[in-house]
């Protein structure tokens, strides 16, 4: 006998199927202890001392503040050029979710760490704490950034280090609009380039004027604009500006120091692709009260230690971009069957995972191998090697990171692409650490100069590199084939994305083979040294444990 449809029975159903073979959601979980790469090259470098307060903070990574971020990026900053009053405000109005996120970081002393704890693993320290934070929220960390960034350039002024550097490596929170003085915590943004020069400031039109003698520590009024301010809402911004000595580096804060406010105009805030919840602004300073910070005329100079711990945290926060993506496409994976079998048990796909897996690896280690030079520059061997590697780690990670976020996304498949999910913004994201304190050129051009500045840098470079010879043959003749290219000056400005690419892929090989797991150094040899061009994601040679590796990347749930 036929089954007969009843109307009426399948009416009260309000559901005409029932949801299966989706994985549940990643999250909560905890950004530190569920990821076991991290916690390796935590350690490696140097950071194990600080295993408890990293796993607290990784509570709050992968637990609350994953739906900040959401609440965050959902609700833009909001520009008011007024108050109720009719008087000029130039306030940017964030959501509490970004307060959220931006409390919880300064009150685990992720804007500060290295200065107030230095010593042993300070820095690579820091850096796990970012590469946790960065996967809840990236624009965020923009300020807290440059407020960590600052304080190495604030003490070439040591009279405004004095009155500023205490609130500035304080563990409180203060999102209040009112003068600096007034607050116990502040947060501290930049103002550099301009429409006509881009990364180029030496072509900056912005004037500074002394009000006295001038110099060091001086008081000074500035007339000009700048292209992109970011974080508008920061309590002072570190601004580049002409004098009759050249470009200079100034404090400028939003309230002048007699409390009231600053000649600090915002046109308008950028409508970015990504890095959202952040705002970026473009600002016209119209005899904007400051003062000069390091010697007149030596404004690059003095910025340099700045951008240097900036390029390092676009590093640091491309690799947990990676990460991010990464972890979703994995635990996805994990629970879901395609034509019969789970993904994690075809072929094909482990060899894409494992593949991602590799890059997201390579990408955290290099970078904490950074973070470990920087915490011995009294070493004047890792000064030197940390001086070139941050434009070399900088390049060439944060170009990795877009398309590795999207393989992760394909991996996902449709759920991937909606903005439920995190990898739309994640995608989103990933540019803007390659466009920030310098693009892909200006990176591998900084290196040429470095290199035919002072020598030195390269000669640490390759010691570093020739730490791994004599296991793999491959990576032998690929560190001789890129010496001869660097002492082959001919066309090199033509060559250097090459080589710089090179150098990357060298020194991620190092870290590999001389600190890392043996199956991911040799994977990462077959693949990247002695591997083919242009390699795609997914093209791992044979004999390879992909299982393993894509293990080893798993989120400890």
């Amino acid at each position: 006998m036929t089954e007969q449809f009843d109307r009426h029975d399948h009416l009260s159903q309000a559901e005409t199927h029932e949801v299966f073979n989706q994985p549940a959601p990643l999250d909560p979980f905890n950004t530190y202890t569920s990821d076991r790469v991290l916690q390796y090259w935590t350690k490696a470098c140097g950071g194990d001392s600080a295993e408890e307060m990293l796993v607290a903070f990784g509570r709050r990574c992968g637990g609350d503040l994953v739906e900040a971020g959401f609440l965050a990026n959902e609700n833009k900053p909001e520009f008011q050029t007024h108050d109720r009053f009719g008087n000029r405000s130039d306030r940017v109005k964030f959501h509490p979710s970004y307060h959220q996120l931006m409390q919880t970081a300064i009150e685990a002393g992720m804007h500060s760490l290295p200065w107030k704890q230095p010593g042993e693993g300070a820095q690579v320290t820091r850096a796990a704490m970012e590469y946790q934070y960065f996967q809840a929220d990236a624009g965020s960390g923009c300020p807290l950034t440059m407020t960590f960034a600052a304080v190495p350039a604030l003490k070439h002024a040591p009279e405004l280090s004095k009155e500023w550097l205490p609130r500035i490596l304080s563990h409180e929170y203060d999102e209040r609009n009112i003068p600096y003085f007034e607050k116990k915590g502040v947060t501290i943004g930049m103002a550099m380039t301009e429409k006509q020069g881009g990364s180029d400031v030496r072509a900056n039109t912005t004037r500074a004027y002394p009000l006295a003698d001038g110099g060091n520590g001086k008081e000074y009024r500035i007339v000009g604009h700048k292209w992109f301010c970011s974080a508008p809402m920061c309590d002072a911004f570190l601004v580049l500006a002409q004098t009759d000595s050249g470009l200079s580096c100034f404090l400028l804060p939003r309230w002048r120091s007699d409390g009231s406010k600053n000649q600090f105009y915002i046109q308008r805030l950028k409508n970015k692709l990504g890095n959202v919840s952040n705002a970026s602004s473009e600002v016209e300073f119209r005899g904007a009260q400051a003062w000069m910070v390091g010697d007149e005329g030596r404004g690059v100079r003095t910025i340099i230690e700045m951008v240097s711990m900036t390029r390092f945290d676009c590093m640091v926060g491309s690799s947990a971009l990676m990460r991010a993506a990464i972890a979703q496409a994995i635990h996805h994976t994990s629970g879901r069957s395609v034509f019969g079998k789970n993904l994690h048990d075809q072929a094909l796909m482990q060899n894409v995972l494992a593949d991602l897996a590799i890059e997201s690896e390579a990408a955290l280690a290099m970078s904490m191998r950074v973070g470990y030079a920087l915490d011995h520059l009294e070493d004047e061997q890792q000064a030197l090697f940390a001086r070139i590697t941050t434009a070399v780690g900088k390049y060439w990670i944060c170009k990795r990171a877009p398309m590795l976020i999207v393989e992760a996304m394909e991996c996902i498949g449709g759920v991937g692409y909606v903005e439920d999910n995190i990898l739309p913004r994640l995608y989103r994201e990933a540019p803007v650490n390659a466009i920030w304190e310098g693009s892909g050129n200006v990176q591998c051009l900084d290196v040429l100069r470095a290199i035919n500045k002072e020598p030195a840098v390269l000669n640490a470079f390759m010691n570093e590199l020739e730490k791994a010879t004599g296991h793999y043959q491959a990576y032998d003749e690929f560190v001789a084939d890129l010496r001869a290219e660097l002492e082959n000056h001919e066309n090199i400005e033509y060559r250097c994305r090459r080589v710089v690419e090179k150098m990357a892929l060298a020194l991620q090989a190092c870290v590999l083979v001389c600190d890392g797991e043996p199956d991911i150094a040799e994977a990462f040899v077959l693949s990247r040294i002695e591997g083919q061009e242009g390699y795609q994601f997914g093209t791992l040679p044979e004999g390879i444990d992909c299982l393993k590796i894509l293990k080893r990347s798993q989120p400890v749930t």
